[in-house]
This record gives C-alpha cells, structure tokens and sequence, in this order.
C-alpha cells in the first residue's frame, strides 16, 4: 500500500519547484487542485504522526527499540 518511489517522486516535485511553478501558471481550478491536493497532504502527515507514535510508543517499542530490557 505504501510506495516509496512515489513518496520520493513527489518530494522532488516540491523540491524542485515544479509544483510552485504549475500554481503560478495555472489557471484557478488548477490552483484550487493543487490547494486541495496539499491541504490532503497536510491532514495524511498529522495521521501519519499520530501513527507512528502510537506504534512507536504501544506495548514498550521504544525501549525495545534502544535495546532496553524490561526489569520485573
């Protein structure tokens, strides 16, 4: 489900300036795409965040992760 090379592929879109430029030079239901597309984006990164400290956190990870061993 998830795809890295696409993750990348849009990175280098932001980066590049090529999303900047296409808002720029586009008419207002492209602006209005891209807003939308970005605003999308924003809400999925909070989810994404959420996630990965609730994974990250749930049933000692972390601990586990630096190599720590529960002592009982």
């Amino acid at each position: 489900m998830l795809d890295q090379a696409y993750l990348d592929k849009l990175a280098e879109y932001f980066a590049s300036g090529d999303l900047e430029f296409d808002f720029e030079h586009g008419d207002e239901a492209r602006r209005q795409m891209i807003l939308g597309c970005l605003e999308s984006l924003m809400d999925l990164a909070d989810q994404a965040d959420e996630l990965a400290t609730k994974l990250i956190f749930k049933g000692g990870m972390l601990q586990a992760m630096a190599g720590i061993k529960d002592q009982k």
